[in-house]
Formats: structure tokens, C-alpha cells, sequence
């Protein structure tokens, strides 16, 4: 038995817990002032639903945008499940919290990283510059750009 505190697993967990109440906030409330979330998570991980479609083109990873338009939140123990809006084409997602590597709020400069020993900063910053641009209302084209960097150690 290791007499050591694993204190990474404990802080992954906490901070999971804290997306978890903001969900739940927002499933109760709705999105408060500009608040909007963009939750990249991998695709690959068990209990990841999404559609064939969606894991062909994004076989990895995958960032949503919950902002505008999103339907149907429904947030449990383990994940959360949502209706998002992919080019006028809605479609369902459940995301296990453990499936969650990024969770940034730029409205007000928050964001989470979950680390795993195969990240490296060079396919942090290339994933975040492959956002998904999910349509939250039909004539808005325009995307903003979010850096991690402000949040790095």
C-alpha cells in the first residue's frame, strides 16, 4: 500500500465535481449573462454517445460549444447528456465526465485542463485551433478563438 497522496487524482476529481454543479446550475437556470462553454473531450473514451457520423469525423477528440441554442441538458453522476446544434441538424451527446480534457468559460477567463501522460503542449494548442464551429444561431458565422495560455502553469 503507497503512503503517498495522490493529489493529481484528487484535484481531477474535484474539478470534475465543479463542472458537474455548473452544469447542473445551468440545466436549472439557464445560461446566466454571456457565460458560454467550449468542452473538448475524447471521443475514444467508454461511454462517449454521439453519432457515427460525428466519430468518423472527429475519431479522437472533440470540442462542443454550449452557448445560444442546446437542448435536452440532462446531467448525472457520471456525465452529462445534450442536444447540440451541428449545421441545422440537432443531435444528442453524452459526455462522461472523465471524457472531459478541457472545460473553458471565456467569458470570464476559466478554464480546466485535465492532463494525462500522453499531452503535450504542441496537441493542446493544435486541438484548440481545430475548434468546432457549432452553429448556435443560423446566421451567425463568426467564431471566437480561445487560447489556453493564460491558464497554463
Amino acid at each position: 500500500m503507497s503512503q503517498d497522496i495522490d493529489y493529481g487524482n484528487l484535484m481531477h476529481t474535484a474539478m470534475r465535481g465543479l463542472i458537474k454543479t455548473v452544469l447542473t446550475s445551468i440545466s436549472d437556470n439557464g445560461l446566466p449573462g454571456n457565460h458560454h462553454f467550449f468542452i473538448t473531450f475524447d471521443t475514444r473514451q467508454d461511454g462517449v454517445e454521439l453519432a457515427d457520423w460525428l466519430r468518423e469525423r472527429y475519431p479522437d477528440e472533440m470540442t462542443v460549444v454550449m452557448q445560444h441554442w442546446f437542448e435536452n441538458l440532462e446531467v448525472g453522476d457520471d456525465g452529462f447528456a445534450i442536444t447540440l446544434n451541428f449545421g441545422d441538424a440537432p443531435e444528442p451527446l453524452y459526455i462522461p465526465y472523465g471524457a472531459i480534457k478541457t472545460f473553458v468559460d471565456p467569458s470570464v477567463e476559466f478554464g480546466l485542463r485535465f492532463e494525462s501522460p500522453e499531452d503535450d503542449d504542441d496537441e493542446i494548442e493544435h486541438t484548440l485551433e481545430e475548434t468546432i464551429e457549432v452553429e448556435e444561431e443560423p446566421e451567425q458565422h463568426d467564431a471566437d478563438v480561445v487560447s489556453l495560455d493564460s491558464f497554463r502553469k
